[in-house]
């Protein structure tokens, strides 16, 4: 599939978002993962599928740079499943927004996609973070100081910063598409005079 540079553009624009953000991470989670959870949403819902999923294998990467998170290191398969996690969220969003055409308003399929995909996220990142990998591969010196939080945070605390990230994700978008939709409206009627000036 062909990738535009507008669609390149506005996954550049979105990534440096998301490592802007990232420099607070250590201030508070609940910073940083509602503005990358957005992020990627709006990238799926202006880019496409394929410029969400990018973003949702970049954005853990970018975080263990410039984050340097020792738990992390000490299990760097969480990474994959993190990535795994973004994935899913992006594919329910545009699975339910993008894909399917029934009677149901598209701002309700878009907020069913954003929930289930919020959902989904948290409950595979709980089961191969939390309850599989932390517990297995994380050092007993580790655990016994940081198991417990740790296992929240990437399951309760994935579930609720992906759903503040889905809340401010359609707060921009219902905006963001009344313009796009503008934008592309007034780039149609000026194609449709360009032809007509070279029939005259």
């Amino acid at each position: 599939m062909k990738i535009t540079t507008k669609q390149i553009a506005v996954t550049g624009i979105l990534l440096a978002i998301c490592i802007v953000s990232q420099f607070f991470k250590n201030l508070s989670v609940f910073i940083t993962g509602p503005i990358i959870n957005a992020c990627l949403i709006i990238a799926v819902l202006t880019a496409g599928l394929a410029c969400g999923i990018i973003l949702s294998i970049i954005t853990p990467i970018t975080a263990f740079i410039i984050t340097g998170s020792p738990v992390m290191s000490a299990v760097p398969a969480m990474i994959p499943m993190v990535m795994l996690g973004n994935a899913i969220l992006v594919v329910f969003v545009w699975l339910l927004y993008k894909k399917i055409n029934n009677s149901i308003n598209k701002d309700i399929r878009l907020c069913m996609g954003m929930i289930v995909g919020s959902v989904v996220k948290a409950a595979v990142m709980g089961l191969t973070i939390s309850l599989w990998l932390l517990p297995t591969f994380l050092p007993q010196p580790m655990q016994e100081k940081m198991l417990p939080a740790l296992q929240a945070q990437f399951s309760t605390v994935q579930l609720i910063t992906a759903l503040i990230g889905s809340a401010l994700a359609f707060a921009i978008w219902l905006p963001l598409r009344k313009y796009l939709s503008a934008t592309d409206s007034d780039s149609g009627k000026k194609d449709d005079k360009n032809s007509d000036s070279r029939v005259i």
